[in-house]
């Protein structure tokens, strides 16, 4: 692999304007090396150069010339360089220029203009890294406080013996201080040459004093914390001294160490793949400019703060001391396979069963083709009877599988585009899924549900099995109870299943939880699958009320379940609504209340064509068709211009963005095109078209597919959108909440 490419593939995405831009300075060595060969004499060829080295007089095989050390300050040295690289002062900063002393040279145009661009990239990424470092040297100076509060509060937890602290050492501070490290270089020095004994009486305990200024911070809220903040009943601040609280701060603080670990791997990475990629495009210059500047560029490279600073490699090492010793129970390996988990390796067997699973769903759908062209049964006595209670049964795991399919799509191109979709979602390292591991799953789904299918349809082929007393009708729901059941067991990604479980209940308790973007991701995803809770509630009514023997059900004609009809499609905008209602509470975001407005148009749309499906009028008729036009151009324009950041008119991509991922820009206009088209299949609801060919449940689910297409396309858009913003503001960390706070501060987040 080029290290062009390697260099990419490496970088981390968030922070991609702030690398040396590698390929730029690339072209401008190709523009120096376009005009040497305009220039250049024709070369000898290479063959006489080689013959002639033959003549040359040999060598020895035991003697070499040795490479004394150039002395950089010498005036012959100076006069050989090519570049002089000066430091200048600038706004209480300082910057590198590079004087390019070979400028009257024939095409020295082109080289100068190189060097100045080289500087550029050199000054920008020296400032990132320096202030990214004093981030986190001020991020290590709160920890110190954070351990100190944790080990006081261990101390006064488990009440150890006053002997123990004979034995123990004093605690790893992280905060770099150059004074201190000067003056901890001479106490190791008189330490070697302190008795035992004088050891032992200087260790300490930690101050308990220190608890007297702190609190613990609420780190898990509850729907009864939010009741309360709300009615702004007084929380309790004194520390409660229990194994439980000691066991929750720690988890906590184990949570932010590793974090802050990953910051620092971060950090290291990035200054060790710039100064290679300074490196590698200083050599090629040199060979195509015939030059020898790249040591004296990479000596001030190496006494550049980017080249010389070791304040990250130390806090390293002492986070790593700390987090081993304290959370660890001193032992390095489970530490460092904490701090520092496995990349997630792609397994042959998932690729297997993945292809495996997607022959077979191929082969069972020509299997059913084939068995219902061979034995005429659309054409049957009974089909209508099918196609009304059967149909709603079996579509619900087609719209489960298309939606898997989607977000397995998704997260291919989200890879191939670099979107950190698993930053952006919160997951935690090492578990997220593969494209592989959710096409797994879903085909996994789709063999199972045709399987039940085939099997029905075999009763409808068999005179023998037409008594409507066998399993089969009952196959639909066992394989749902299957489905659910494997939930809570530790198999097939049980913390993805537990992720996507949290966030679920998140969704229905909104308000009363904090928004995050998982969470309004999922509702966003429930608002494209209404037709998936309503077949849920047909389940219910079906296997509860139905006459399963007769295949017959009275639904529709029950009060209850229209009720109910309405309750279940509005659920997921309602969700919705009162999520934004909640960012609109805390954030004080006009645009919150704005995208509320969206989801109370849409919930009343819903209603309004349920009523209509329902009754018939003419007057439910024109309210739906109102408020159904109105939710769609509301919510079109919502998606296109604030959900995908497009239709910009300003933008250097006319009516895109300034920054897109996908280089074909005519995909954005297809996007774009589609999402109206797809936004406004609820026509079909209204108008009532009305096809020979096709059953209406069946004109319904092929509704609901469209929808959850549309919503597939949104969701890669929406989310390519929130990783740009990320990538404009730097951020590549999850902000993770300290256990304490102190009174003389406010510094709540990491």
């Amino acid at each position: 692999m080029k290290f062009g490419k390697e260099f990419r593939s490496q970088m981390v995405p968030e922070w991609q304007e702030a690398y040396m831009h590698y390929d730029y300075l690339k072209t401008l060595l190709k523009d120096i090396q376009r005009f040497k060969q305009r220039t250049r004499p024709t070369a000898t060829p290479d063959g006489l150069n080689r013959n002639l080295t033959l003549y040359r007089a040999f060598s020895g095989l035991t003697h070499w010339q040795r490479h004394n050390p150039v002395n950089p300050s010498s005036a012959s040295d100076i006069a050989s360089q090519p570049i002089l690289v000066n430091s200048v002062s600038n706004n209480g900063g300082h910057s590198y220029q590079t004087a390019f002393l070979m400028s009257a040279d024939e095409g020295g145009e082109y080289e100068l203009v190189y060097f100045r661009r080289l500087d550029d990239e050199f000054n920008k990424v020296d400032k990132f890294y320096k202030s990214k470092v004093q981030e986190v040297l001020k991020e290590a100076a709160i920890l110190n406080k954070q351990m100190e509060a944790v080990i006081a509060f261990r101390v006064k937890v488990e009440n150890p013996p006053a002997s123990y602290f004979d034995r123990t050492v004093e605690m790893t501070r992280l905060a770099l201080d150059e004074n201190n490290e000067k003056n901890n270089m001479k106490k190791k020095v008189e330490k070697r040459k302190e008795p035992i004994q004088m050891k032992a009486a200087r260790a300490r305990p930690p101050p308990l004093e220190i608890l007297d200024r702190v609190k613990i911070n609420n780190t898990i809220e509850t729907p009864r914390s939010t009741i309360k903040s709300v009615l702004r009943v007084p929380q309790q601040t004194e520390l409660k001294f229990s194994r439980e609280n000691l066991r929750m701060v720690e988890d906590q603080l184990k949570q932010v160490f590793v974090e802050f670990y990953q910051k620092l791997r971060l950090l290291k990475s990035y200054c060790f793949l710039n100064t290679l990629a300074f490196s590698k495009i200083m050599k090629k210059y040199d060979k195509i400019a015939s030059r020898n500047a790249s040591k004296s560029y990479m000596k001030m490279v190496d006494s550049s703060y980017l080249g010389s600073s070791d304040e990250v490699s130390k806090l390293m090492e002492r986070v790593e001391a700390t987090f081993i010793k304290h959370f660890s129970n001193s032992n390095r390996s489970k530490g460092m396979n904490i701090l520092r988990p496995k990349a997630k390796k792609e397994r042959h067997g998932t690729t297997f069963y993945m292809g495996f699973f997607a022959g077979c769903t191929a082969a069972l759908i020509i299997a059913l083709i084939f068995i219902v062209r061979t034995h005429d049964i659309l054409h049957k006595e009974g089909r209508k009877q099918y196609m009304d209670n059967m149909l709603p049964l079996y579509s619900l795991f087609a719209y489960i599988v298309l939606h898997m399919l989607m977000y397995a799509a998704n997260i291919y191109y989200w890879r191939r585009f670099r979107v950190n979709y698993s930053f952006i979602f919160g997951f935690k390292q090492g578990t997220e899924l593969g494209y592989r591991q959710v096409l797994l799953v879903g085909f996994g789904i789709s063999v199972l549900a045709l399987l039940t299918v085939i099997g029905n349809l075999d009763m409808e082929i068999d005179p023998l099995s037409k008594d409507y007393d066998g399993l089969t009708e009952y196959l639909p729901l066992i394989l749902v109870l299957l489905v659910a059941l494997l939930f809570p067991f530790n198999i097939f990604y049980r913390s993805s299943r537990f992720f996507f479980l949290v966030c679920l209940f998140h969704c229905i308790a909104a308000p009363l939880y904090k928004v995050t973007l998982p969470d309004f991701f999922l509702a966003d995803q429930f608002t494209s699958q209404v037709q998936a809770l309503r077949s849920l509630e047909f389940y219910i009514c079906y296997y509860g009320w139905g006459d399963v023997r007769h295949r017959t059900n009275y639904c529709s004609k029950s009060t209850v379940f229209n009720t109910f009809n309405f309750i279940v499609a509005v659920i997921p905008y309602m969700s919705r609504f009162l999520q934004c209602l909640r960012r609109l509470f805390e954030e004080k975001d006009p645009m919150h209340g704005y995208n509320g407005i969206k989801y109370f148009l849409t919930i009343i749309a819903v209603c309004m064509r349920t009523a209509l499906s329902l009754d018939g009028g003419k007057g439910w008729e024109v309210l739906a068709w109102t408020f159904s036009v109105l939710a769609a151009i509301f919510g079109t324009y919502w998606d296109l211009v604030f959900d995908w950041g497009l239709l910009n008119r300003h933008s250097k991509n006319r009516w895109l963005r300034d920054k897109l991922l996908v280089p074909e820009k005519s995909v954005y206009f297809i996007a774009m095109i589609l999402n109206v088209l797809l936004r406004f299949a609820w026509i079909q609801t209204v108008v009532k078209f009305d096809f020979n060919f096709m059953h209406r449940n069946t004109l319904i689910a092929t509704t609901a597919c469209l929808e959850i297409i549309r919503r597939g396309i949104w969701s890669f858009f929406r989310l390519e959108n929130e990783h740009l913003n990320n990538v404009g503001k730097f951020r590549a960390f999850k902000s993770v909440q300290l256990p304490f706070s102190y009174d003389e501060d406010e510094d709540k987040d990491l």
